[in-house]
């Protein structure tokens, strides 16, 4: 049956009838000699419809009533959770952050205490990708947290229950420089275009120098979202992006006649895993040289996924267009593998890859938004790896901050607290040589402001000193300073 389905589904409508009745009859054979016992429903919808929807693309998928449910959830503003925000480390869970009046506050947890187990399972012996998996799972339920307390070696049993808390998807808005403002948006939900705006005003508003847009790691999310983004920053009339397919009615959006855009340089980054609406944002802004983009090429994900909700609670989620850039660009990347590729968009992908903005430079098509300007990450050395790895930062900023009234907001790190750091590792046995420690000094004094700042002044303040020395908000402070030039990228 789970080869059965595919062929339905590439049947020609003079065939499908035989193709049922074909279908029909393997089941039929399956139930009545099958050495155990068939499910009905885990046999159509846990394998025929599946493997029907695999053969489509990796997106169209059938949702049962539990995933139908996470899916309606995810469109809220709200998340289930404790409260608290944590550094992850292989086997390792420290908290960096308590929020005011959630359950984890109130269960006393504090910045520094760290997570030995969650409902009985040690996280020692966890990787990352199980422990990322046991903290998302954790939070939509009841959960039992045995708790280290630095300096006590009695671990602290805790029950948490999880609350319905809001979750701004701008969760980051502060000052690079002077006049020169940084957003961070996680994802595309109901009210981010408001909170963009909202967070804009309150620094300052049509009078900022600049703004950076960070992108990066945005899975994507509503569509309305990222049009009423796109739209701050247009001009009034200006395409934001259309969208066609084979049955779906072939339209296009623009930016609302009303609107009263900003005008200040922007820059945007975006990488790997900026997707979906978080792409058609930055290449609607790209398009219309309003915006440098900086970083690394984007997912490539420009599908419109329609919801058709199914008997029993479930639903289908099924690719039924495509969306695409003012200049015509589609933001989709090719899908390997599938068996359904419609001819037109395969063609475009063939003999059109490079297109032009409006002032006439050449952007590339082919799938996801190429960066203006292709700047990545820090690369992760031994050394430093060893040094995260180990959890050091975090203790250390802990065992600092214990017991001290907040650090001032210019705090540095001494040449002093360099030294106590570096016997803090030695009794670690981590004894990194003279050479690799002069060389991954700068590095190692900002590790451990962001440390201290997470834990004494909260982890906002830690993002501003990450900020300060991320390559890819660095070149695009560059570009938002250098004198504008006509297809530069910005207005």
């Amino acid at each position: 049956m789970l080869f059965l389905a595919p062929l339905l589904l590439l049947a020609a409508p003079e065939d499908l009838a035989q193709r049922l009745k074909e279908f029909a009859a393997v089941y039929a054979a399956v139930e009545r000699e099958a050495a155990d016992p068939v499910a009905p429903e885990k046999a159509i919808f846990g394998g025929a419809i599946p493997g029907m929807l695999r053969r489509l693309d990796p997106h169209s998928v059938f949702l049962d009533t539990e995933q139908f449910d996470q899916l309606k959830e995810l469109e809220k503003s709200t998340r289930k959770g404790f409260g608290s925000v944590v550094s992850v480390l292989p086997g390792r869970v420290i908290v960096l952050q308590v929020l005011p009046g959630t359950p984890a506050a109130k269960s006393g947890i504090a910045a520094g205490d760290e997570i030995i187990a969650i409902n009985g399972i040690q996280l020692a012996r966890l990787d990352l990708e199980q422990l990322v998996g046991l903290l998302s799972q954790s939070r939509q339920s009841q959960a039992r947290l045995d708790v280290r307390r630095p300096g006590n070696a009695r671990l602290l049993p805790l029950t948490l229950t999880p609350e319905e808390l809001q979750a701004p998807s701008v969760d980051r808005a502060f000052f690079l420089r002077p006049g020169v403002a940084y957003l961070h948006v996680s994802s595309f939900d109901a009210e981010t275009g408001s909170q963009i705006r909202e967070a804009i005003e309150k620094l300052g508003g049509r009078q900022l120098k600049g703004l950076v847009l960070d992108l990066r790691d945005n899975p994507g999310g509503l569509l309305p979202a990222a049009l009423g983004t796109a739209s701050l920053f247009l001009k009034p009339g200006q395409a934001l992006l259309s969208v066609r397919g084979r049955v779906v009615e072939s339209k296009e959006e623009s930016v609302p006649r009303s609107v009263l855009p900003y005008e200040f340089p922007v820059a945007v980054l975006v990488n790997g895993k900026t997707a979906s609406a978080a792409e058609i944002v930055a290449g609607a802004l790209q398009d219309h040289d309003r915006a440098a983009i900086v970083g690394e090429p984007s997912f490539g994900k420009g599908l419109v996924e329609s919801v058709f909700p199914l008997s029993e609670g479930a639903a289908l989620a099924l690719t039924t267009a495509y969306y695409y850039t003012p200049s015509g660009r589609s933001i989709q990347r090719p899908l390997r593998g599938s068996r359904i590729q419609p001819s037109s968009i395969s063609e475009r992908w063939e003999q059109q890859r490079e297109f032009h903005t409006d002032a006439g430079r050449v952007v590339r098509g082919g799938g996801g938004i190429q960066p203006d300007y292709e700047v990545y990450p820090e690369p992760m050395t031994r050394f430093r790896a060893a040094i995260e790895g180990s959890g050091a930062f975090p203790s250390f900023a802990t065992e600092y901050t214990r017991g001290r009234s907040p650090v001032a907001g210019n705090f540095e790190v001494s040449a002093e607290l360099l030294d106590r750091f570096q016997i803090y590792l030695s009794e670690r046995n981590i004894r990194p040589s003279v050479a690799e420690w002069t060389a991954e000094r700068s590095w190692i004094s900002s590790r451990l402001k962001t440390e201290i700042f997470n834990q004494s002044l909260g982890v906002e303040r830690g993002d501003e000193v990450e900020a300060q020395r991320d390559p890819v908000v660095i070149a695009a402070l560059e570009k938002l300073s250098a004198p504008a030039k006509s297809g530069d990228g910005t207005d």
